[in-house]
């Protein structure tokens, strides 16, 4: 029996733990219901001069909060310029290794192409100077032919009335 008065006991002192977690619970519900409604009536009563305040505030914080987006952008195109200076660098390296490639496989570059036209240019203007002088010495030898000519018949001319 001894035990089942102790039990009885503890059932007794729960059951009164039990009321008073209740009962501060209550409590503490009805004074959160009262906040509020303290909080609505104050918001209502100072709402227009709240609304000045506020205004007030955000014209202060106006100047800072421009400040830190300058500053953000400060820092945004900062990031930016040297991602591009990465990019420039990446396409560097990719047109270098173009360039290898293209010569392994033995495609002329650009200034290579250009070198070979001024020479075709340099050798054509050589040969039409060749060609105008060798018309020239033709002009030149026919004239001379045409004397030689002259000359002979005149020399046969001057036999056949000799004879």
């Amino acid at each position: 029996m001894a035990t089942r008065k102790a039990g009885s006991r503890s059932r007794q002192s729960s059951t009164a733990s039990g009321s008073d977690a209740a009962r501060a619970i209550n409590e503490s519900a009805q004074k959160i219901w009262l906040a509020g409604l303290g909080a609505f009536e104050r918001a209502r009563a100072e709402g227009p001069r709240m609304f000045e305040t506020l205004v007030a505030q955000g014209k202060g914080l106006g100047g800072q909060a421009r400040d830190a987006a300058d500053q953000a952008l400060r820092s945004l195109k900062e990031s930016a310029s040297g991602a591009s200076g990465r990019f420039d660098k990446l396409e560097q390296v990719f047109e270098e290794r173009v360039q290898r490639s293209l010569k392994r496989l033995g495609v002329l570059t650009r200034d290579e192409v250009a070198d070979l036209n001024q020479g075709v240019r340099d050798l054509a203007d050589q040969m039409r100077e060749l060609m105008a002088q060798q018309a020239a010495a033709g002009k030149g030898a026919e004239k001379k032919k045409g004397r030689k000519r002259a000359a002979k018949r005149a020399t046969r001319g001057s036999r056949a009335r000799r004879a």
